[in-house]
């Protein structure tokens, strides 16, 4: 008998419920994957409190983890049983201890990378390369601000700004993250808490502002972001961490700005591109070229403890729960 982490009704992080379920035999398409470790997403909660739709309840919650091919259906020639594995998947249903998944989904992991660095690696860093690869196509002479860089998306991002030689502005609630985020490659840092994000951008830049702004806040940051840019700039607004924006008057944009709301989604639906992603990541990671911050470590059965401390922003980089 296998076990999960599922919600009856959305709300609180207290709504979070270990259930055992009963697994059959994968589909033709499908594989049994016994998960090693599950990687813990802000999406996740969007799912819980209901600012995401869950597709029916009871459900599963979590889009990210990596194991151990237990068995394959008949149609599946790239993975066999014993190949090491991660993924993120559009569809919520990660927090359990083994799950029938499409084969379409997985990508293999090399020895080099274990999988709790495998369960935290999938959907943070495909994200960070969609928002600057494809997104913002960031090039070593641009400027950005990117909110929450203390963050697993923060830190990954202030690597990889580095990596392509473009100057960072991180936000961060706390001196201890902003001492994290500096160690991670991050140009300049932000206390948010004690500083004004705006004033300080203006001083850093000397008053023009940055090309694009990164924000995963939402709420509590868009309208102080828009004031950060340039002319010209890109708002790129990609969560809503602290509640969804408002609808706004297209006339903030006057100053010649841009704002764009992608997903990881959309990048990765069709198999050919998700192997062009992922590969790139698993890359760089193997060859530690990438640093995965997994940071806190959950049992399964604390998945609430989990959400709750996300939430309340107790967490620093990668969180990962263990079945």
């Amino acid at each position: 008998m296998e076990y999960c982490a599922e919600i009856q009704k959305t709300g609180s992080y207290k709504v979070i419920e270990i259930n055992e379920e009963k697994l059959e035999s994968p589909g033709p398409d499908d594989v049994l994957l016994r998960h090693k470790a599950i990687g813990l997403n802000y999406i996740d909660v969007y799912y819980r409190n209901g600012i995401y739709p869950m597709a029916s309840l009871p459900g599963k919650l979590g889009h990210e983890a990596s194991g151990v091919v237990e068995a394959v259906g008949k149609n599946v020639k790239s993975f066999k049983e014993g190949d090491r594995v991660a993924y993120a998947s559009a569809t919520p249903g990660a927090y359990c201890s083994a799950r029938i998944i499409s084969s379409e989904f997985l990508v293999k992991i090399p020895k080099e990378i274990d999988f709790e660095v495998a369960a935290a690696m999938m959907l943070k860093g495909m994200t960070v390369h969609y928002l600057f690869k494809r997104t913002a196509n960031l090039q070593d002479f641009h400027k950005i601000l990117f909110h929450a860089a203390g963050g697993g998306v923060g830190l990954i991002a202030m690597q990889w700004a580095k990596m392509i030689g473009v100057e960072t502005i991180g936000t961060v609630s706390s001196e201890e993250k902003r001492e994290l985020a500096r160690n991670y490659g991050a140009t300049h840092t932000i206390n948010y808490v004690r500083e004004n994000f705006v004033e300080e951008v203006r001083t850093i830049t000397d008053g023009e502002g940055v090309d694009v702004v990164f924000d995963s806040i939402g709420a509590q940051t868009f309208y102080q972001s828009l004031q950060c840019l340039r002319k010209y700039g890109l708002m790129v607004s990609f969560g809503n961490a602290s509640g969804k924006v408002a609808s706004f008057d297209l006339g903030l944009l006057s100053g010649h700005l841009f704002i764009t709301r992608p997903s990881l989604w959309p990048y990765i639906s069709a198999r050919r591109e998700l192997e062009l992603t992922a590969s790139e990541i698993v890359q760089l990671v193997a060859l530690k070229k990438l640093r995965i911050p997994v940071y806190q470590k959950y049992s399964l059965h604390e998945a609430g403890k989990a959400h709750r401390d996300l939430e309340e922003r107790r967490t620093t980089g990668c969180s990962i729960l263990i079945p």
